[in-house]
């Protein structure tokens, strides 16, 4: 595979991943890797691996996220969607699908890579918000197949949010939408504050691409809202993920179309309480962690915060995925 020095310098290297053409084009996928130990693009040789999948209106910069795979052995890897960061082009309806299944194209390739390319034996899935909610509609897909030995999600988008359009149209009005015009434009722009909360330049202490994750967002399309719906409603009838799931979500959730300083410690986009309760519904096999004053994405809370979401993360990871002798 010819990987290039990734945007985030080394020693994180991308590759595009060419897809099947739609409507709007040319598309690709970009898939990120930073290899366990690596001081320089080139070492590495684990024999595990993380898949990370962002949320929407997100890209992969979460460089403390990879950091901490690494220091367990794992080497890193992370898609970029199509429509997303760095697959994004001029040409593209920003983060826009008809159908979540379509994701399965750059997801089979990137699991091809890791295991038949890298060759690597052991995958975990980690998806966090939207991101979350593709991961385990995939693993479900890919049940006894081999696919995916664990899957981790944070904070996973299983059940709308308050703000979004479907309270007030009703699902079948999205439904009709999805269908005939897909790319409408919704009235319902993303709240501000939540980046507002993670980004250095304003109340935050984060720093990432305000292009790729835009504080306003990016238009709320028909189609995608109608392809978010049917991933959740098969959410709601049981998935059959056979593999270990471990979910994670915040302890507390803050609607508001002002700034409350509780976004700086609780999850501002979706409700906390709508994923913890549907998380037995992901398969047999699901461990629920509830973080307090944890915001949606999990790894980005406070120092204090993250140190207990990664140590219950690294305990569950130590009972699934233990390291294997030789």
């Amino acid at each position: 595979m010819d990987f290039r020095t990734d945007i985030l310098g080394e020693p994180y290297q991308a590759v595009d991943l060419p897809l099947a053409a739609d409507d709007e084009g040319e598309i690709v996928a970009t898939l990120i890797r930073r290899q366990a130990g690596a001081s320089g693009a080139a070492a590495g040789g684990s024999r595990r691996a993380v898949l990370y999948v962002h949320g929407y209106v997100d890209y992969f910069f979460q460089t403390h996220l990879a950091d901490f795979y690494a220091e367990r052995g794992y080497d890193f890897y992370a898609l970029d969607l199509r429509k997303y960061g760095r697959s994004l082009r001029p040409h593209h309806s920003p983060n826009f699908i008809r159908d979540l299944d379509a994701y399965g194209e750059e997801l089979d390739e990137a699991v091809r890579i890791i295991r038949e390319v890298d060759g690597h034996d052991t995958l975990l899935l980690n998806g966090h918000s939207t991101g979350g909610l593709i991961s385990a509609l995939y693993a479900d897909r890919r049940a006894g197949q081999g696919t995916i030995d664990a899957l981790f999600l944070n904070s996973p988008f299983l059940s709308m949010p308050a703000a979004l359009p479907i309270r007030t149209l009703g699902a079948p009005v999205v439904d009709a939408l999805g269908r005939v015009a897909g790319t409408r434009k919704l009235p319902a722009p993303l709240n501000p504050h939540y980046v507002h909360s993670l980004h250095r330049d304003f109340r935050g202490s984060w720093e990432f691409d305000l292009t790729l994750k835009p504080a306003e967002g990016f238009p709320l399309y028909s189609g995608w809202l109608a392809a978010i719906q049917q991933g959740q409603r098969r959410v709601r009838r049981g998935l059959r993920i056979d593999c270990p799931v471990l979910l994670m979500a915040s302890t507390a959730s803050t609607v508001t179309s002002k700034w409350d300083d509780a976004l700086l410690r609780s999850d501002g986009i979706l409700r906390a309480e709508d994923i913890a309760r549907l998380a037995p519904r992901l398969g047999p096999r699901v461990t629920t962690v509830r973080v307090r004053d944890g915001v949606h994405d999990l790894v980005l809370s406070a120092p204090e915060v993250r140190e207990r979401v990664f140590a219950e993360l690294d305990l569950w990871l130590s009972a699934y995925l233990p390291e294997r002798a030789g």
